[in-house]
């Protein structure tokens, strides 16, 4: 009998797969050089855009984790090049392929014809038959190997969070939810994708930490680096990929106009910090500032410091 597949725990057992998924993940995800070896192989980065766009459409009344898993084949097939040439009915077909395949691991029921309709937007589209969905599904599982219990960043959220030792069950699903939301929009930016997959849970969570509770920010920096499985230096650019994704969605939601002005950095002067053993009072003067840009949605999620343990 098989194991339902969970995105948090694709192994089966947390306790004892942990170091399993540090081990495995990059088996899991494009090589470092996807984004270049797609230019290189004058595969325009616009088709991706496409199929990922459909897949959207294709899962927006279903669970966002399924479009995740979607786009997380879509992008390991696309890392073996010559595989499929670009054209408008083999995107839709790609498209249609990934999201079938997450939805069968996922166990998510759906009708084939009913979500082609809805690609189609009413306009008379192709409506692949079965056997066609099947043969491209095919070609996909062998491009991923057969390895479909895909390892994410949300394999190693709840690993990370235990490592902040915080006290009240609320707290720490409101970290969870918000570093997913992260987690979620960052995989558009296939600059993310440069990056193993623990390493953008780490850094998701250290951000949706310093927006939700920044005087302990400095506490949970330094379980992330504490790490034996994390290179801090790794996290750094990473947190400065999700940080531009951040900011572009805080400037969407408040109106924001663009300036000229460059956010402050704070996992560099965190880092620093630590490093040298100096007190916290930059930390907190960095804090401030950037909890001008976050006001509006930090203001909703304010908590007692008794609900933490001490550093």
């Amino acid at each position: 009998m098989s194991m339902d597949f969970d995105l948090e725990n694709p192994l089966g057992n947390f306790h004892d797969a942990v170091p399993s998924l540090f081990l495995t993940e990059c088996d899991h995800i494009p090589p470092p050089n996807y984004c270049h070896t797609l230019k290189a192989s004058d595969f325009d980065i616009s088709v991706r855009r496409d199929v990922v766009s459909f897949i959207s459409q294709l899962s927006c009344t279903f669970d966002p984790v399924l479009p995740y898993l979607a786009i997380n084949y879509l992008d390991r097939f696309l890392a073996n090049p010559g595989i499929l040439q670009p054209k408008p009915w083999a995107n839709k077909l790609l498209a249609i392929s990934c999201f079938s395949l997450a939805a069968k691991m996922l166990k998510t029921e759906y009708s084939a014809t009913d979500v082609q309709v809805l690609l189609n937007h009413g306009d008379g589209g192709a409506i692949f038959e079965a056997q066609t969905i099947q043969r491209m599904e095919g070609l996909v599982l062998g491009a991923l190997q057969w390895r479909m219990r895909s390892i994410t960043p949300f394999s190693f959220v709840p690993f990370f969070i235990n490592l902040f030792r915080l006290r009240d069950p609320a707290l720490r699903q409101v970290l969870k939810d918000r570093a997913s939301e992260i987690i979620l929009k960052s995989q558009r930016e296939i600059k993310v994708l440069e990056f193993k997959p623990s390493t953008v849970a780490a850094s998701a969570l250290l951000y949706a930490s310093h927006e939700l509770f920044p005087f302990q920010y400095p506490c949970f920096l330094r379980a992330i680096s504490d790490c034996s499985f994390v290179n801090k230096e790794t996290v750094v650019q990473c947190y400065n990929v999700i940080q531009d994704i951040a900011m572009e969605e805080y400037e969407s939601a408040l109106n924001i106009n663009s300036t000229s002005d460059t956010p402050v950095n704070v996992l560099d002067e965190h880092f620093v910090s630590l490093e040298s053993e100096k007190t916290n009072v930059l930390i907190q003067e960095q804090d401030f500032k950037r909890r001008k840009i976050t006001a509006d949605y930090g203001n909703k999620r304010t908590v007692p410091f008794s609900h933490f343990h001490q550093c």
